[in-house]
């Protein structure tokens, strides 16, 4: 017997819908009989591709970017993943962790590992992240040591040499900050550290980047000797959205502890998204404030119509959308279609209910009503009440966060979800239309974020009966927080 999660309320699950393998042998059987296409057939295999692929990502080598303090190795980092992913100031000790990456170099993948500074005779929060940086070394393959080729080696490069040499691992030397060939020459002073040629790098501009990651494939191994040891791909990416003033912004500076997002009662106040790294619930999350939107962004001018399009590429780039409304206001259309475009963008969805506290008793009634009517598409989303002025509340936006990526994150096995569907189809079959019936043949979980089912059925399936299958799907298995895609290909019998 398992347990899965429908609403926040533990229900028990049959345990025949555990999924046997032999149900899911007989009905691949079945399929035979019918003509599929390469793409299919590669569908009903891309389970085993993805198990396959999932191993593969487990035993990528391990690449450590160490140096001490404002050398670039964040910068770096978001030149070697293509992407500005690793947070980047111009001041020391911006990176206090270890985060990691995915990333690849002329077909090889691995994982990268941005570290913290590394300081001698470090205290408080620097001997943290100076010990964080250690372990990295300890647990990688390979190391990008990182130096500023302008400044020379320092006591704290020697200091990090010896370390590096303690370790046994293979090392990559980075001079960085080596715009032009003036810059070679002092790069070429860092042979003096013993650790083999300095490679001349400008991470800020991508000059030289090639030429060190072929230096870094010449030492990786194919599997790496710390597998598992890190989680993919940083923080999770969180989009706050609305529509003007319903305080997004305030949730932001609430949850980051500080004034980072402008608030101003004058609706539109932020224009361009604002990204803040923030530590709730014992790890960090990445917060994007986004501007509100007003109408559909054809119809939009100006400066309105390009905040439009930055926060719609904000919400592409995000994991989950926290979808703020108004409590005290009625749920105007706006909000509709603010979370539909959610919908539409294949995100995690949480909705939260700001100026909590200016809700009485009779507002609340009227709340309940407008959310049976309104947004009755959408009980599956976790919902929050709060206050992002007092803070009330706001707590419980991690819990749901987490239900709704979970949901996002989750997979299906191929036998357990055959098995679901044929006790459903046995209890409430597809209705006749035109003397047909059709018949669902065979299913699979094609993808993730967000979950995509794909159905092979002899005939067309109707779009109340796939309705019913994603209630039955979501009651079954939860998906409490996220969308997800049915489409059903039809496909007939192969001709004797």
């Amino acid at each position: 017997m398992t347990v899965s999660h429908t609403n926040g309320e533990p229900q028990e699950v049959d345990s025949s819908l555990e999924g046997d393998p032999s149900i899911e042998r007989a009905l691949l059987a079945g399929l035979d009989d019918f003509d599929l296409s390469e793409e299919d057939l590669a569908l009903v295999e891309g389970r085993r591709r993805q198990a396959a692929e999932d191993l593969e990502a487990e035993t990528r080598p391990v690449v450590a970017v160490v140096g001490r303090p404002n050398v670039g190795k964040s910068t770096l980092v978001n030149r070697i993943i293509g992407r500005r992913e690793a947070v980047v100031e111009d001041v020391p000790g911006v990176t206090r962790d270890r985060v990691a990456y995915d990333a690849d170099w002329s077909g090889r993948r691995f994982t990268l590992v941005d570290t913290g500074g590394w300081e001698v005779d470090a205290t408080g929060i620097h001997l943290r992240v100076a010990e964080q940086a250690e372990v990295a070394v300890e647990l990688c393959d390979v190391v990008l040591f990182v130096v500023d080729a302008t400044v020379g080696a320092t006591d704290t490069d020697e200091s990090v040499v010896k370390l590096l040499r303690r370790s046994g691992k293979p090392v990559v030397l980075v001079a960085n900050k080596v715009d032009d060939q003036k810059g070679e020459l002092e790069a070429a002073a860092l042979w003096s550290l013993g650790l083999g040629q300095p490679w001349p790098v400008s991470a800020l501009h991508g000059r030289g980047s090639g030429d060190v990651l072929d230096a870094v494939l010449e030492h990786l191994p194919e599997k790496s000797a710390v597998s598992g040891a890190y989680p993919r791909g940083g923080p999770r990416r969180v989009a706050l959205l609305g529509r003007p003033n319903v305080g997004k912004s305030s949730l932001l500076n609430k949850l980051a502890g500080e004034d980072r997002a402008v608030v101003d009662t004058v609706a539109g106040t932020t224009r361009d998204p604002v990204d803040e790294l923030i530590e709730l619930g014992g790890k960090e999350w990445r917060f994007v404030d986004t501007a509100g939107i007003r109408r559909r962004v054809h119809q939009t001018k100006g400066a309105d119509f390009y905040a439009s399009l930055r926060t719609q590429t904000a919400l592409e780039k995000a994991e989950v959308a926290v979808v703020l409304l108004d409590a005290s206001d009625k749920i105007a259309e706006q909000d509709v279609r603010v979370i539909q475009q959610v919908i539409d963008a294949g995100r995690a969805l949480v909705i939260a209910y700001n100026k909590w506290d200016e809700v009485d008793e009779d507002r609340q009634y009227y709340l309940e009503r407008e959310i049976e009517r309104d947004l009755v598409q959408i009980t599956w989303a976790p919902r929050v009440n709060m206050s992002a002025l007092t803070g009330r509340h706001t707590n419980r936006l991690v819990p749901a966060l987490e239900t709704a990526l979970d949901s996002w994150d989750r997979r299906i096995s191929t036998a357990k979800l055959n098995a679901f569907l044929g006790e459903i189809v046995a209890a409430h079959p597809h209705p006749v239309r035109g003397g047909k019936q059709p018949r669902i043949l065979f299913a699979t979980q094609a993808d993730t974020r967000p979950p995509r089912f794909v159905i092979f059925a002899s005939g067309f399936i109707e779009h109340g009966y796939r309705r019913f299958l994603e209630r039955r799907l979501r009651e079954q298995f939860g998906f409490e927080g996220s969308p997800i895609e049915i489409s059903v290909r039809v496909r007939e019998k192969r001709r004797r």
